[in-house]
């Protein structure tokens, strides 16, 4: 297994205009780069006071539809995406500041995201990379929707979805990808966010989902695509859920080893895997790849060290 064993932050700051989902609204984005150790930290500049949250499980807030982030006091939505291009391009360290309570949907995928990164360009950093391997399979859920982490030498990602519609039916209801970068840009960055379009009228009616549209989500009535251009890929249904997974799956503070499989999981199902994994210290193990590196200190339980 190839492991890059240095940390990774942006080389610039970069600028980015996109529409919030719910609200409608133009969001201002602005990624910039960050310090070793720091990690993924989220900030919200029209708030009256400084907002600022560490992307981590135990920060997770609100689940529904989407994963958010809260300091206890606000939120801010819809960072999935996001996260799952900083993992995909191995970006250990950044911060991220919207205007908003939401980040911009983009396209509905993480390629918008891929290209800015890419854009600001990526930079090596002196601090060895943390690793997170899996020891012990750890299981939420139950029969009709689950999510689990079993140990693994690489990381691989694995959704099933299941909807008794006539469209997913004439597609693949299951995807699964051996990660690497390269897979995760020509794989699973592109796949977009679906919905029904009965369930986004509902939520129009609710002052919701004001931002949606054919351009940055998949939409389904009751027999067909209404995208004129139909799906990106054949299984994008089930790909967008592993990118969703992705980006969640991030918030463990680390890079992953372990293989994920995810039944009809959703953001709710996988924070709840997240917070449980945390909470069983014998089913990871916190790891670098250097002789000499230090283990954050929340972690130092077990250090193991592969030179």
């Amino acid at each position: 297994m190839s492991v890059n064993a240095q940390q990774h932050t942006l080389k610039h700051c970069i600028r980015a205009t996109g529409v919030g989902l719910h609200t409608g609204k133009q969001v201002n984005l602005l990624l910039r780069p960050g310090t070793p150790d720091s990690g993924i930290v989220f900030k919200r500049s029209d708030l009256d006071y400084k907002f600022s949250v560490k992307a981590h499980a135990m920060n997770v807030g609100n689940t529904t539809m989407a994963t958010s982030l809260t300091d206890g006091r606000n939120e801010l939505s819809t960072i999935e995406h996001l996260m799952a291009a900083f993992a995909g391009l191995g970006i250990d360290n950044a911060e991220v500041e919207v205007d908003a309570a939401e980040l911009p949907i983009m396209d509905g995928s993480a390629a918008p995201f891929v290209f800015l990164i890419q854009s600001a360009g990526i930079v090596a950093q002196n601090a060895p990379k943390m690793f997170l391997v899996m020891r012990e399979p750890v299981r939420v859920g139950n029969e009709s929707a689950y999510a689990e982490l079993q140990p693994y030498d690489g990381f691989t990602l694995k959704y099933t979805l299941d909807y008794d519609h006539p469209v997913f039916a004439l597609h693949d209801h299951t995807a699964e990808v051996d990660f690497c970068t390269t897979a995760f840009i020509k794989e699973i960055s592109r796949a977009r966010t679906f919905g029904f379009l009965a369930d986004y009228e509902k939520l129009k009616d609710l002052n919701l989902a004001q931002g949606g549209s054919l351009d940055n989500a998949v939409v389904v009535d009751d027999s067909r695509i209404l995208n004129e251009e139909g799906l990106r890929v054949r299984d994008e249904f089930a790909k967008h859920k592993l990118l969703d997974a992705l980006g969640d799956l991030y918030l463990l503070g680390f890079s992953l080893l372990g293989r994920f499989h995810g039944y009809r999981s959703g953001h709710s199902i996988n924070n709840a895997l997240l917070r449980k994994v945390l909470a069983n210290p014998s089913s990871f193990d916190v790891i670098c790849y250097e002789s000499d590196c230090a283990v954050p200190p929340a972690y130092q339980r077990k250090i193991t060290t592969l030179v």
